[in-house]
């Protein structure tokens, strides 16, 4: 009997320790609509200077849409709510006046996948200058975690990937709710339809020599977006086709997917002789290991509804593009 005392307090150790390791990384999933955040800050900041800054940085107007939407939707809780149900969200910014100044990121703090950005000053002043500096950093880390949690939702059911692999040499993993419109040799039209409009992914590709040396690439772009739309999509009527409407911004962006060169233009579309028109986000991959641009972009229409989560949506699948 004396022997297994020992052995007893070793197995209760052994489980209080365990329960330690677990509340230190909770495997709790996290939640949250997409593009939202939590923020963590008693009210006298939130309705001050500091606050101001936080709206003016992650809830300023997403580029590319035809009117104003916000880049994130902004929960703002008071710092002794910091519990319960609130620590679930994928994305939460803690900011208080502290003894120090301190910037942390915590990964998965309270659920997985989260990020917990806390920000901590002395006055008001050092806080927002810490906000400020690491905004960037922040951003950024927010909005690929945004994507990755879209792909994460949107692959629970995807088309068959094969045709698209074979047409295109591309592996992309579009939504089973999404179905073909229109098939050509280098051209494909995919949409989703809903209530109150649709949402469409275009896949086509052209010749390398499509783009010339020391051509103006936006402008190249755009003419040549303006061709598949007029070859392509048409409305109810043959002479109703896509076209750019650059009464309306247009952004341009050099980036990179899965390692090539990619040019992002992101504007509205508008049909001819028709009332319809929508955001578009467009890829102009170079690839010039099979000699050829790819083209992927994603077209929304919804006259009734907000557009962005649709276009985060487009987002996500055409940047999972391998």
């Amino acid at each position: 009997m004396m022997n297994k005392v020992p052995i007893l307090v070793l197995f209760v150790s052994l489980f209080l320790f365990s329960c330690s390791k677990k509340n230190e990384n909770p495997a709790r999933p996290s939640s949250g609509k997409i593009n939202s955040i939590s923020v963590v800050i008693d009210d006298k900041l939130w309705y001050g200077v500091i606050g101001d800054s936080i709206r003016n940085k992650f809830a300023k107007a997403v580029d590319g849409l035809p009117k104003e939407e916000p880049l994130f939707d902004i929960n703002q809780y008071p710092t002794h709510l910091m519990e319960g149900f609130m620590t679930k969200s994928r994305t939460i910014i803690v900011i208080k006046k502290a003894n120090e100044n301190v910037f942390g990121i915590n990964k998965d703090q309270y659920a997985t996948p989260q990020n917990v950005f806390h920000i901590s000053g002395k006055s008001v002043g050092d806080i927002l200058e810490i906000f400020e500096k690491h905004t960037p950093q922040i951003l950024q880390i927010i909005e690929e975690g945004e994507i990755t949690e879209h792909q994460r939702l949107l692959n629970d059911s995807i088309l068959n990937p094969k045709t698209i692999q074979k047409q295109f040499q591309i592996v992309l993993k579009v939504p089973s709710s999404y179905s073909y419109v229109a098939k050509g040799a280098n051209f494909v039209w995919l949409k989703k339809e809903f209530i109150s409009g649709s949402s469409s992914l275009l896949i086509s590709q052209l010749p390398l020599s499509a783009i010339k040396n020391n051509s103006d690439v936006s402008s190249r772009i755009l003419q040549l977006q303006d061709s598949i739309g007029t070859l392509y999509i048409k409305g109810a009527e043959p002479a109703s086709t896509m076209y750019i409407d650059q009464s309306y911004p247009i952004y341009f962006m050099k980036t990179k997917l899965d390692g090539k060169v990619t040019y992002t233009t992101k504007g509205t579309w508008r049909l001819k002789d028709s009332f319809m028109f929508g955001p578009f986000l467009n890829y102009m991959i170079l690839d010039p290991d099979k000699n050829r641009i790819l083209f992927l972009e994603g077209f929304s229409y919804s006259p009734s509804r907000d557009k962005r989560d649709l276009m985060h949506e487009l987002k996500s699948v055409i940047q999972g593009v391998k």
